[in-house]
């Protein structure tokens, strides 16, 4: 059951199983990777869904699949906006009356200190959407290196003989995200099943890849070539 706070009502509720998500303008580039990851985890859990985003978006340079972020489509300037099931908002402004809110603080610092783009992507979903957020050379350098401690770990795991996943830690992370997408806490599962002693290599293999699937952190980028 995939449930999101409703900042009108002050609840979390189910979504419907037809999903349409829309990023106002002014709503900040971390709320472009949060709707990907519901996106993602309702795409997972059997939805259908389409994310739009404002014009804004497509005038920026910013090439948003580097950072993990799935094709969407933009309006227009003359479109109106659209009816949507869930509008992505900059925190405490106006938006339509209809539909859901996720109210997401703008980001603060800069987007730029890290030299992997998905380790920004890392960095934001490290902390909930709900939270405020501020983008440091320390957040990028700390995102960073655990980015890269997986993706090596996975590269040494895919040496491995194959296992199947591990459902029991799959589904504690799909819980978390399923629950007003607790991304800190999925992201912490893949820690403790990376450190877990009793696991074979090849199902820590199989369960991170199934979870990147959601995250969106090409955690296998490194597989073949160290």
């Amino acid at each position: 059951m995939l449930r999101l706070y409703d900042h009108r009502t002050g609840q979390a509720e189910e979504l419907p199983r037809v999903l349409r998500i829309h990023v106002l303008n002014g709503a900040g580039h971390r709320a472009l990777i949060v709707a990907d990851l519901l996106q993602r985890v309702a795409d997972r859990g059997g939805r259908r869904s389409r994310v739009t985003s404002a014009p804004y978006f497509a005038a920026t340079d910013t090439a948003w699949d580097d950072y993990g972020i799935r094709p969407f489509a933009v309006l227009d300037p003359d479109d109106p906006t659209p009816d949507a099931d869930v509008y992505v908002c900059p925190e405490g402004a106006a938006g339509p009356t209809e539909g859901r809110r996720m109210d997401i603080p703008h980001e603060t610092g800069s987007w730029q200190a890290a030299k992997d783009s998905l380790a920004v992507r890392l960095a934001i979903l490290d902390t909930h959407y709900r939270d405020r957020l501020h983008l440091t050379p320390e957040t990028h350098a700390k995102a960073a290196e655990r980015l890269d401690a997986w993706r090596h770990q996975v590269a040494e795991w895919a040496n491995s003989p194959g296992r199947p996943m591990d459902r029991s830690y799959a589904a504690e992370a799909e819980e978390a995200l399923a629950g007003d997408l607790d991304s800190p806490k999925a992201l912490a599962v893949l820690d403790r099943l990376a450190a877990d002693p009793g696991l074979a290599p090849g199902t820590k293999l199989e369960t991170f890849i199934h979870m990147d699937m959601l995250l969106g952190l090409n955690l296998e980028a490194l597989i073949g070539r160290v």
